[in-house]
């Protein structure tokens, strides 16, 4: 898969505060990548380096495969920036928005109109396209904001809290488009502040804290890196509950509901092993359900930070 986001060795200090100390990021072509961190851990300050708002000291930075040092134009040319406040003017109407986005790409007038009409459409703002911005809800705000990012064309989006105030509703609907963008080639670099945004959309997951990357990986494999796993085991009858809480050491147990809870990371080999064993034990259970650690427990455990909203975002 080709590399969407590439990122060796990157430092940026501010005076004698080190902001990111020798981050690595490895984002592939068409998929959501997240960066999560505690206040003050470094990611708007990597975002602004990978969109090239500023530089870096150090380190190798390749985005659409153009180096951010040597070809920052490339860059520009290339992605599309969706920040926390909203771009959009609301003195003007939805279209005329999307209209002038196009004219500072120095579009032609007439592919200006045809993506304004595209965008309108592909993000059901047809009906409110000739209202003014001012007359739109905080959901229709932030579609039209991310429609004015697409006028160009990117390949790469950084999105900044994309979702934040938004009601649950809206806030689903724009994980809706961003499935949509990303199942069309586009990739995304997501920050956010809600953790079950980046459990739903992200394929990979960074956690910086105090300038390095302290983990990575998918939702699923960060999840099993916390201790907290757990497979809740339903029998039909105590005699079958005894036998297999002898076989697993005596785990946890609820005589009430007929139920065993089982230390377990969740993971298919984990899963295996323990049904292999009720298996050669010809024990059958009657239902099974694996509880793993959430993203607020992964964040807690690695950055020693609870995830309410003042703590997680920066």
């Amino acid at each position: 898969m080709n590399t969407a986001i590439g990122v060796t060795g990157l430092r940026k200090s501010f005076s004698d505060h080190v902001v990111l100390d020798g981050i690595d990021l490895h984002v592939p072509a068409g998929t959501v990548f997240s960066l999560l961190g505690p206040n003050g851990a470094g990611k708007t300050t990597a975002v602004r380096i990978l969109s090239t708002l500023i530089t870096a000291d150090a380190g190798t930075i390749t985005v659409a495969g153009h180096d951010v040092a040597t070809d920052p134009d490339g860059v520009r040319g290339a992605i599309g920036v969706t920040g926390q406040f909203s771009a959009v003017d609301r003195l003007l109407t939805g279209e005329e928005n999307l209209r002038l986005m196009g004219e500072l790409y120095r579009l032609p007038r007439q592919e200006c109109h045809r993506r304004a009409t595209a965008l309108l459409e592909q993000f059901d703002l047809v009906g409110a396209g000739k209202k003014p911005a001012a007359t739109y809800s905080g959901g229709m705000t932030r579609r039209l904001d991310l429609a004015m990012t697409l006028v160009g064309e990117p390949k790469v989006i950084f999105l900044d809290e994309p979702t934040t105030g938004l009601d649950p509703r809206s806030r689903h609907a724009m994980w809706d488009t961003i499935r949509e963008l990303v199942a069309g080639g586009v990739t995304v670099f997501l920050t956010t502040q809600y953790l079950e945004e980046a459990d739903q959309l992200a394929d990979r997951i960074a956690v910086l804290d105090h300038g390095e990357i302290v983990a990575e990986g998918t939702p699923a494999e960060l999840k099993r890196r916390i201790p907290g796993g757990h497979v809740r085991l339903v029998f039909t009858d105590v005699r079958e509950l005894d036998t297999a809480a002898r076989i697993l050491g005596d785990p946890a147990r609820d005589l009430e509901a007929l139920t065993l809870t089982v230390p377990n990371d969740g993971s298919r080999r984990g899963l295996k092993a323990l049904l292999d064993r009720l298996d050669d034990a010809s024990i059958e259970t009657e239902a099974l359900t694996v509880h793993t650690p959430d993203l607020d427990d992964v964040f807690f455990a690695l950055t020693g930070h609870p995830t309410n909203q003042n703590a997680s975002v920066s």
